[in-house]
């Protein structure tokens, strides 16, 4: 008679949330609580994840493509989000996208804006950090504000010429903020003003109908 099966800690995952890094586990983790709060229906993924139920996998960025049957010997069910960005690598991400919604009991999702960052509202940004910006669904957020934050501190240099190495981690960390702090100041209505059609809402209620059939 063989020996009973070791249980591993990913046995009570119920859906892998692939995602392409930490700041946007930081944005979903922020944003579902909050929503969850407004209305309890919606699934709060913090919770499901200090409870074992979801697991988030950043990849890192880079090749999307890679990623869409990397987890598959898991025998999880995955939920894949991808920043839309600026053609052509949109249409490497919706690409991919397709190849995991051709798998069972897997969905991928591409945003309909350029990142999550344009899911926030620049109101959310005064009051977090007390600086006014202005932004579309396609602009660089995280540029806007590290450039706002740096005009702010009255330095010398122009923005413009400092090093591209300096401003990318000005870019960094204002990326950082935004979807921690800033993301932490929205509120349903902020999120309603720039999601109208509840695309954020719509991830979440994705992942809990996979969450309860797994």
């Amino acid at each position: 008679m063989p020996p009973p099966a070791q249980s591993t800690a990913t046995d009570q995952v119920r859906v892998l949330l692939v995602v392409e890094g930490t700041n946007d586990i930081e944005f979903l983790r922020r944003i579902s609580r909050m929503l969850h709060a407004h209305a309890p229906s919606l699934s709060d993924l913090w919770d499901l994840e200090l409870r074992g139920e979801i697991l988030f996998v950043p990849f890192g960025g880079g090749h999307v493509r890679a990623w869409s049957h990397r987890l598959a010997a898991l025998g999880k069910p995955e939920f894949h989000l991808y920043d839309h960005e600026l053609p052509p690598e949109t249409e490497h991400r919706q690409a991919a996208a397709e190849l995991v919604n051709g798998r069972e009991r897997c969905r991928a999702v591409v945003t309909r804006k350029r990142s999550l960052e344009n899911y926030l509202h620049p109101e959310a940004i005064r009051v977090a950090g007390d600086i006014h910006v202005a932004f579309d669904d396609f602009d660089h957020v995280a540029g806007i504000t590290a450039k706002q934050l740096y005009q702010l501190r009255q330095e010398v240099t122009p923005w413009e010429i400092r090093p591209n190495r300096a401003r990318n981690r000005m870019m960094n960390h204002a990326k950082r903020w935004l979807n921690t702090t800033v993301a932490e100041a929205m509120t349903a209505e902020l999120l309603t003003e720039r999601d109208p059609d509840g695309e954020v809402i719509s991830w979440l209620r994705m992942i809990a109908r996979m969450a309860e059939t797994a």
